[in-house]
């Protein structure tokens, strides 16, 4: 019953796993790309939506997009998505300024 409920809302059975421990190592699977980073805030594109991480210190020690493994080291203080699909429905920055 919840692939079913999966299927319905439109995740086509993806599994994204997000494990933080001790609030200062976080792995993450579903990884397409890694859009920007510094030591404050990181943001991934995910099978899921855009996943931004923000903290103190922050590090990439692994990063394989090919498994779309990744491993964030440091004070991890905030995560949160943003649904890929409002983006891709409302389009580019660039392209509402330029209506």
């Amino acid at each position: 019953m919840v692939i079913e409920e999966r299927k319905n809302i439109g995740l086509n059975n993806i599994v994204q796993n997000l494990v933080l421990e001790n609030r200062n190592k976080l792995n993450v699977t579903g990884v397409k790309d890694v859009l920007s980073f510094d030591d404050e805030v990181i943001i991934m594109e995910t099978e899921l939506g855009l996943l931004t991480i923000k903290g103190e210190n922050l590090k990439i020690n692994k990063l394989s997009i090919d498994t779309g493994d990744v491993i964030i080291e440091g004070e991890i203080n905030n995560l949160g998505y943003n649904d890929h699909s409002k983006k891709e429905q409302e389009g580019s920055i660039l392209s509402k300024i330029f209506k």
